[in-house]
């Protein structure tokens, strides 16, 4: 799932890095059940980097008509885990930690792209559009891992914390969490709401970044980007 806002003039980034987090967020989610002992999302074709497999076509409109959407969420079968309750959290983390991966990675191929100078070999406009297309891809990746680690239904924190909390607390959770999807929807689409409440948990995004380019300059020894 995704909350963005963007402008018209990187449309087609935004396409292909979505397409990228998207297929990878949901592929994790399949592939790490599958792995586990659950064939539900495998029998029905989920564990493939096709991502027509993965895309809903909706909620896939909805993210460059609205700025939200969300992909088809991985079907889990959690009695087919020799141990359910801490499979399932790995299962949930597994498609946020795979958004942080590729995060990762562009960042890496950020510091590669100018370590290597293939800036200069480029020309300005295909120079530009390699670092727009990283730059999107590092920031985006980085605010669908922190998003969809909200404890909130439908996103994937609220099914690591019905885990990770005593049974009886996890009945609770369940019997209020069709209450709590409205209250995912008022953080979202009220703005006062949105302004007070998720901008503040989705900066944390910043945060991430600023600690991993640390690590980027410790690496390689100089900077390409400033802190946020």
């Amino acid at each position: 799932m995704a909350f963005l806002h963007f402008d018209l003039d990187v449309l087609p980034f935004i396409f292909l890095v979505i397409l990228i987090a998207f297929t990878l967020h949901e592929f994790a989610h399949a592939y790490v059940a599958y792995r586990f002992g659950d064939d539900t999302a495998y029998r029905q074709g989920r564990v493939t980097l096709n991502p027509m497999a993965h895309l809903d076509l909706l909620g896939t409109l909805l993210i460059f008509l609205a700025g939200f959407g969300w992909a088809k969420p991985v079907p889990v079968n959690r009695s087919n885990f020799r141990n359910p309750r801490m499979m399932s959290v790995i299962v949930s983390a597994a498609g946020p930690l795979s958004n942080l991966i590729i995060a990762f990675v562009g960042l890496i191929l950020m510091y590669l792209y100018f370590q290597f100078g293939w800036n200069d070999a480029l020309s300005p406009g295909g120079a530009e559009a390699i670092e727009t297309f990283l730059g999107y891809l590092i920031d985006l990746n980085l605010l669908l891992f922190v998003f969809n680690l909200i404890p909130l239904p439908p996103l994937d924190g609220f099914r690591i914390l019905e885990d990770v909390v005593p049974r009886s607390v996890r009945l609770q959770l369940t019997q209020v969490s069709q209450w709590a999807v409205f209250i995912f929807l008022l953080v979202v689409f009220i703005p006062p709401l949105n302004t007070k409440v998720l901008q503040p948990i989705l900066s944390l995004r910043y945060d991430i970044f600023n600690a991993m380019n640390v690590v980027m300059e410790s690496i390689f020894g100089f900077v390409i980007f400033n802190r946020i």
